[in-house]
């Protein structure tokens, strides 16, 4: 394959990785709601390690472990960042005083 092609490839993948990231994304916004009503902590540690065992054991490279690890730390550091904007927005949507007519 030529450069050309093979950076289409990359271009493709990243159009799905997009995609992906963004249904992560939502879903996190969803289980965040849950979480709101239950009144339980955005960050919960013992399930971020099941995702990194998760990811581990599906790895068959060529990234090594540790390195696609670095890369869900940062993905989960996001979707964490979201969750709390997200909840942070419904607390105020739901104390802000009506300011209707």
């Amino acid at each position: 394959m030529t450069i050309e092609e093979l950076r289409n490839r990359i271009d493709v993948l990243d159009r799905q990785l997009v995609e992906l990231i963004s249904e992560r994304a939502r879903v996190v916004q969803m289980i965040g709601q849950v979480k709101a009503a239950a009144e339980r902590p955005v960050y919960e540690p013992g399930r971020e390690k099941i995702i990194y065992a998760n990811i581990r054991a599906v790895n068959e490279g060529p990234l090594p472990d540790i390195e696609l690890t670095h890369i869900y730390e940062r993905i989960i550091d996001v979707m964490r960042a979201l969750q709390r904007n997200e909840l942070a927005s419904e607390k105020n949507a739901q104390t802000a005083p009506f300011k209707g007519e």
